[in-house]
């Protein structure tokens, strides 16, 4: 089974999978609305809108594990995302991404290792996971920005 195949919720609750992406370059998020790296959704806005012509998404999940920082209804959640950051990449629904609830699609992605070696935990809001159309997994972690060229040239790669 890939990610691809994994049942999630869209935030509105309805029942979705990663399929409709398979084949493309996707950057998996988990984001928060109160912490302070939230800023980063303008950043990953910015990304969605480069490189989306080219098989690119951004792909958020919210979370309310690093400390309370996502403690939002799911239609608080969308507001809050389009108003104050325009975002239009998709949310699904809000999930655990450590412990024993932790989300099958993380669970698959806390295998692979960031640029330091990490891997396991989900250590913040924000850590990322670079998803090539082959499958691959690129780790970075919640303190490299959108902006951060080493990330940048990492989905250049992965989309050419």
């Amino acid at each position: 089974m890939t990610i691809y195949d994994i049942p999630v919720n869209t935030l509105s609750g309805e029942p979705a999978s990663l399929a409709p992406y398979e084949g493309e370059t996707l950057l998996i998020v988990n984001v928060a609305s109160k912490c302070g790296l939230t800023p980063q959704y303008e950043g990953l806005e910015n990304l969605e809108k480069t490189y989306a012509q080219r098989g690119f998404s951004v792909v958020g999940f919210p979370c309310n594990q690093f400390m309370g920082q996502e403690p939002g209804t799911a239609e608080e959640i969308q507001t809050f995302c389009s108003t104050t950051y325009g975002v239009t990449f998709p949310l699904f629904e809000k999930i655990d991404v450590n412990g024993e609830a932790r989300h099958p699609i993380y669970e698959h992605l806390v295998t692979t290792s960031d640029a330091e070696g990490y891997s396991g935990d989900i250590r913040w809001n924000f850590e990322k996971f670079l998803v090539s159309a082959d499958g691959s997994v690129q780790r970075f972690a919640p303190q490299v920005t959108p902006e951060d060229p080493t990330l940048i040239a990492a989905i250049e790669s992965a989309l050419n």
